[in-house]
């Protein structure tokens, strides 16, 4: 007989729209329906506090089994927090200094359509760097995106970013439409599987699954089975599909375990 699953959800652009709340179908299923044949978590590159607004303020801990921001490095198993590290304490203080003050310098020599607040988001674990800053509103990180993906704006400060600091061990990686995450190697959110034990499957659904895409080392790694969506539309679609699947293999071996002799 199968032994515990878990499905393990990204944020952004798989269970909700960039930045936006979790629409309630999807909601309702993953509370109504798929809880009552796995368990569930979410792991975000966002911090607590951006989760909690897309996906429940008051009852998130209540929702999901494991709640993972910042890629796990703030972890919370059945509402009660994990011990965390710091990404100062990593690669220490003056280097990460030298990084910020070449970032900031780097995005102010950019020349883009427009230009908004908060270019430089320090997480626990992580660095969040928008060129064009997270103060934008939903239209203007629609453009933003578009523009991006003619002008490799991201992708070309990431190699800047590496040209100048080579001998930082940093990992570098796009997600959702203004932005990207850097991290100590090893600290992305593949980091939230050691939280995650007793399960015979971790189903890992997210949208950033290439290469470069904040969701590729964990939907590649051979600790999860990776299922890549193009939004939450597709992850509902995509989950009802896991429970026919999954139903119909513990039919058979239910079908097939021997018969207990009385």
């Amino acid at each position: 007989m199968s032994n515990k699953i878990i499905c393990l959800f990204d944020v952004d652009g798989t269970l909700t729209q960039p930045q936006q709340t979790i629409e309630a179908a999807l909601d309702s299923y993953i509370q109504d329906d798929l809880k009552k044949v796995f368990d569930v978590a979410i792991v975000g590159g966002s911090d607590i506090n951006k989760i909690k607004k897309q996906l429940g303020e008051e009852n998130l801990f209540k929702k999901y089994d494991y709640v993972f921001a910042e890629n796990g490095l703030i972890a919370y198993k059945d509402g009660k927090k994990l011990p965390s590290e710091t990404i100062q304490s990593i690669i220490g203080e003056e280097a990460l200094q030298d990084f910020i003050n070449f970032a900031l310098r780097y995005i102010a020599d950019l020349k883009l359509p427009f230009k908004r607040g908060t270019f430089i988001e320090f997480r626990t674990g992580m660095l969040n760097i928008s060129p064009v800053g997270r103060n934008c509103t939903t239209e203007e990180r629609n453009q933003f995106n578009e523009y991006d993906q003619e002008h490799q704006i991201r992708e070309k400060f990431i190699q800047a970013l590496k040209r100048e600091f080579p001998n930082l061990a940093l990992t570098y990686s796009i997600g959702g439409q203004i932005s990207f995450d850097v991290f100590p190697n090893g600290w992305d959110k593949t980091y939230c599987l050691r939280h995650i034990e007793g399960y015979e499957e971790i189903h890992f659904f997210g949208d950033k699954t290439r290469e470069g895409g904040n969701d590729y080392e964990i939907y590649e790694s051979d600790l999860t089975v990776g299922h890549s969506v193009t939004g939450p539309d597709d992850t509902l679609k995509q989950l009802k599909v896991l429970i026919n699947m999954i139903d119909e293999r513990r039919s058979k071996e239910q079908l097939n375990f021997p018969m207990q002799c009385v």
